[in-house]
């Protein structure tokens, strides 16, 4: 099966093979199912949702046909829900010595599988609509109301142009440097409530009058 991206090479060592079919417990089976109603939500297949969701728990590499036998789907839906997840960079292809058949894990990083999802989710939704914004921006107003709707283009596009430009800064941070930064979250929220406070009380109180009753 051709996947892209490249498969990763290293071999699965035979004690990590599974040797009896892989079924699901039933917090295990809570979990995949509600990935799979998520999915849903968020613009993938069901189906989409719960092989990932298996694989992220399972303790090994698994096969196609153990994927579907675990979650009762048509060895059909694996293989394009594989394909799919694959285009999404949320499956790694493994090998097992001796064995043909492919097997599939996930990233075992949550943090890596945070930063995969958000960057594709950038490519598929966030760069397309920038493009069409600029392309909007670009084209000559003609009247009155295109040069309104330029405007409420024009802002739309500063924000998210802002937005993609702090997403660019932290994906330059390591794991641990952006654990941090998320943990100070409150700490700087309660900071700009605080300052916003003193700035408007300094700006609500009144002149100080002089000895001579002039302020």
């Amino acid at each position: 099966m051709d996947l892209s991206p490249a498969p990763d090479s290293r071999p699965v060592s035979p004690a990590a093979s599974p040797s009896s079919p892989f079924r699901l417990s039933p917090l295990a089976q809570a979990f995949v199912l509600h990935f799979g109603e998520m999915g849903s939500r968020w613009g993938i297949n069901r189906t989409v949702g719960q092989i990932y969701a298996m694989l992220f728990l399972a303790d090994a590499p698994r096969h196609a046909e153990e994927i579907a036998d675990a979650l009762t789907l048509s060895r059909g839906s694996v293989s394009m829900g594989l394909k799919e997840l694959a285009s999404w960079n949320l499956v790694q292809l493994r090998h097992v010595p001796g064995d043909r058949r492919d097997y599939y894990e996930t990233p075992r990083d949550v943090w890596a599988i945070f930063r995969t999802l958000v960057e594709e989710r950038k490519k598929r939704e966030i760069d397309p609509t920038l493009t069409t914004l600029r392309t909007l921006l670009m084209e000559p107003a003609t009247d009155a109301s295109d040069r309104f709707a330029q405007e409420r283009i024009a802002a739309m596009h500063e924000q998210i142009e802002l937005l993609t430009d702090w997403y660019a800064e932290m994906r330059r941070l390591d794991n641990e440097r952006l654990l941090q930064l998320l943990r100070l979250g409150e700490r700087v929220v309660k900071a700009l409530e605080f300052k916003d406070r003193m700035l408007g009380r300094s700006k609500a109180a009144p002149a100080t009058e002089t000895d001579d009753g002039q302020s």
